[in-house]
């Protein structure tokens, strides 16, 4: 996801974040049992979607898993930066 933000943005990230964003992955992988991959599909998908009905600062956006002993809960902190008018428009 970061990655993508970035790309979007045209920066090239440090290293120490590229580090701390994959250790980050992995400890949710080992936590709730989903792949890296389809954590980074899953925000990638809610920014398509919500970006449909409001403009969003996807710099700042968070997303993750927490568990504790009986459920995982998917956390998502989405800056909103204006409700779109016209919902129909795209991008």
């Amino acid at each position: 996801m970061l990655d993508f933000i970035n790309r979007i943005l045209g920066k090239e990230p440090a290293s120490k974040n590229v580090a701390k964003e994959r250790l980050r992955l992995v400890l949710v992988h080992d936590r709730a049992t989903i792949s890296p991959h389809m954590l980074n599909q899953l925000k990638e998908d809610l920014i398509k979607v919500i970006s449909n009905y409001m403009e969003i600062d996807e710099s700042a956006l968070e997303v993750n898993l927490n568990q504790d002993d009986r459920e995982v809960a998917l956390i998502a902190n989405i800056p909103v930066i204006k409700m779109k008018r016209d919902y129909s428009t795209k991008g």
